[in-house]
């Protein structure tokens, strides 16, 4: 099944007095790229985490943010007891030799340098194993969605496909009459410009037959349906990540439709082969969404 690379996953749970709430924005991108934003209790854990989003993910461009609540008796800071004693006792001296009140300094303590810092707290074992299956939640989450966005990009990629094979077919149906029809305009040409009677019939033999050959697209039309069903079988097969490759074959597919259409020198031929292009650019710029 085909996945998109965009998506959105949210996961909030509350673990020992800690509330965590993850979310995880993924966009279109050639590999993988990512904005982590975590608080000070997640930062020695930092490596892991994007492992497991590199993991999950595997590419675009993806913006995950992880926020912490406190709760009960958590303590997101530290407030230096000692510092503000030692503060007091000086700003006392001052205030009796000034005759200032000091009733109301303690709001004016806590805004001095170092007296209230955060918490160098971190998460314990237990607590970041109970974290990571929050994550992967949330990345589940993104990937359900990554799944119902791939399965609507792959319905219109097997449209596009099968398109472009029944020009392809369009084209067979052609062949016989292009390729007689240009033997019938150089007779008549030999025939006006250098006359009947004036043709060597074995060196005119072997150049038609060097000529037919340049022109045939019996080969291209060949290989054309079997990049198509190769592009299909692609799809269907249960592994995830298959953007890149899809991009590549549809490379061999425009490739062949090119050659088509420069060897055609045939109208019809040459309108469907507009058409093929015109299918394969819309599915190209779908590819770009698969993951």
């Amino acid at each position: 099944m085909l996945k998109s690379m965009t998506g959105f996953g949210r996961a909030e749970q509350t673990l020992n007095e800690k509330t965590f709430l993850v979310e995880v924005k993924a966009l279109n991108g050639k590999q993988f790229e990512l904005q982590l934003k975590l608080p000070p209790l997640l930062r020695p854990y930092e490596f892991e985490i994007r492992n497991i989003l590199q993991e999950q993910l595997i590419r675009g461009t993806v913006d995950c943010s992880v926020h912490i609540k406190q709760n009960g008796t958590s303590k997101p800071v530290n407030i230096n007891t000692d510092l503000i004693k030692a503060y007091y006792h000086q700003i006392e001296q001052l205030a009796g030799e000034l005759h200032i009140d000091t009733n109301s300094v303690l709001s004016a303590l806590l805004r001095l340098p170092e007296v209230v810092t955060p918490t160098n707290d971190i998460l314990s074992e237990q607590d970041y194993e109970a974290f990571s299956k929050v994550l992967l939640e949330a990345l589940a989450d993104l990937n359900r969605h990554r799944g119902k966005e791939g399965a609507v990009l792959e319905k219109d990629l097997i449209a596009r496909i099968n398109h472009i094979h029944e020009q392809e077919e369009a084209i067979l149906k052609l062949e016989p009459n292009r390729m007689k029809r240009i033997k019938e305009e150089i007779d008549q040409l030999l025939d006006k410009h250098v006359g009947r009677e004036n043709i060597d019939n074995n060196r005119m033999e072997q150049e038609l037959i060097y000529y037919m050959e340049k022109i045939d697209i019996h080969e291209e039309q060949i290989r054309l349906r079997q990049h198509c069903e190769y592009f299909k079988s692609i799809l269907n097969e249960p592994e995830g990540g298959k953007g890149k490759k899809l991009s590549f074959i549809l490379q061999e597919i425009g490739r062949e439709i090119n050659t088509t259409g420069s060897k055609a020198y045939d109208a019809e031929i040459q309108k469907c082969v507009v058409k093929m292009k015109d299918e394969l650019e819309k599915a190209k710029e779908q590819v770009l969404n698969a993951l």
